[in-house]
């Protein structure tokens, strides 16, 4: 009875993404993501309880981005008898690099703690950071930047202090008080700062839902409507707790 259910949501899953084929990135492979899909919400008990339709519409969401559930470059969070869908900051720099208008050869984000170097400067008109990092450094932090390097040798950066990022979190945050924010403070730290420096690179999104589910994944909200309930989101932790016994289909 299990693989009846199984095969019925594969069929369904796939029927929507070939009805919204030219929604979705060029390259595209339906039968991995299907694959990947499966295996992600099959080990997650908390889907069970959800309609097949609204999870079938939150998974779309990462194949606009050509993100991969099974590889944590996005997640489908279930909440009550909701999902919300989620990018993770994996997912934001593959997602950044690829549909740069401007060729990036490198973009990534640190955190600064308490005892590292960090210092802002501009020579010569050009800006540019020197951090140099303490060795296996636990301090608090302090705060975060994010960095864009270009092939045409041009670099942009933003930097937030943890005052700056804090304010984000309890402002717009879909769930301030999540176990993400919680246990993975410096997670949440790069992917704000990053979400920020993203705002200045161009990105050619290659259809408007693409740039819907983009926005959407964020986690965060600009309207007065938040959801701070600890208790009431399973943030995106629990849900990967569930899903380390998935192998990788590339491993």
């Amino acid at each position: 009875m299990a693989n009846e259910v199984q095969v019925s949501f594969s069929d369904q899953l796939n029927d929507k993404l070939v009805s919204v084929e030219g929604a979705l990135p060029k390259d595209f492979n339906r039968v991995r993501f299907i694959q990947n899909c499966l295996a992600v919400t099959n080990s997650n008990i908390d889907f069970k309880r959800i309609n097949k339709n609204e999870i079938i519409q939150g998974l779309l969401k990462g194949a606009y981005l050509g993100l991969d559930f099974m590889k944590h470059e996005c997640y489908l969070i279930p909440y009550g008898n909701a999902v919300t869908f989620q990018t993770d900051y994996k997912g934001e720099v593959k997602f950044t690099k690829k549909y740069s208008t401007r060729k990036i050869l490198d973009i990534y984000a640190k955190v600064v703690r308490e005892g590292d170097f960090f210092e802002e400067k501009i020579v010569d008109g050009h800006p540019s950071i020197d951090f140099k990092p303490s060795t296996f450094n636990k301090s608090d932090i302090i705060g975060a930047f994010a960095v864009v390097l270009f092939k045409d040798g041009g670099m942009l950066y933003e930097v937030m202090s943890v005052e700056d990022i804090n304010a984000v979190r309890n402002n717009y945050s879909k769930a301030s008080q999540s176990k993400a924010w919680k246990h993975s403070f410096d997670e949440m730290c790069k992917k704000t700062v990053l979400r920020r420096l993203c705002k200045h690179i161009d990105t050619d999104f290659e259809s408007t839902e693409a740039q819907s589910a983009w926005e959407e994944g964020s986690g965060m909200d600009f309207t007065p409507t938040q959801v701070n309930d600890p208790d009431e989101v399973i943030d995106v932790f629990a849900t990967v707790s569930g899903m380390e016994e998935v192998p990788d289909a590339e491993e």
